[in-house]
């Protein structure tokens, strides 16, 4: 099992990748009907992707399984929702500069917020092997297994 980061530490690497445009910038790209999102280089103890947000853009809520992380915003303003262990959803929106972090096992969800496309790095700590994505419905809440590479979005409950 890999070593992982802690909180301020991948905080510290999501600025650090964030601060080097040459990593990244060329990959920045906005697509109107779903989010772009590539991979980077965040060496052997993180994984990284830089996610671009345009208008209606949500991810759903959504866990990291076993992995930690932070998320700093490069432009635009993004918004993240946190349900808490009382089951209240509480939300930050972040702009350009902001960095928060978020634990293993957490539930969130993060849209794209304001009028110009967003830019976003993410570091994930281990690397990400399985997300859980979750749709709520009459029966409670049901979580679906994606992988690393799996596009995240907001899910409807089945029967």
């Amino acid at each position: 099992m890999s070593t992982a980061l802690a909180q301020h530490a991948a905080a510290e690497l999501a600025l650090q990748i964030a601060g080097d445009r040459s990593r990244w910038e060329h990959l920045v790209r906005h697509d109107v009907n779903q989010r772009v999102f590539a991979p980077l280089d965040a060496g052997p103890h993180a994984g990284a992707w830089l996610i671009c947000w345009m208008p209606g853009h949500d991810t759903g809520f959504h866990d990291h399984d076993h992995s930690s992380g932070a998320v700093t915003v490069v432009s635009g303003q993004v918004r993240e929702e946190r349900i808490g262990a009382d089951w209240q959803v509480t939300g930050t929106t972040y702009r350009a500069g902001d960095v928060f972090s978020f634990v293993s096992g957490g539930i969130h969800r993060m849209r794209h917020v304001g009028d110009e496309p967003a830019v976003s790095i993410h570091v994930y700590s281990p690397k990400l092997q399985v997300m859980g994505a979750y749709a709520f419905g009459e029966g409670g809440m049901q979580r679906h297994l994606l992988g690393p590479d799996d596009e995240l979005k907001p899910l409807r409950a089945t029967a």
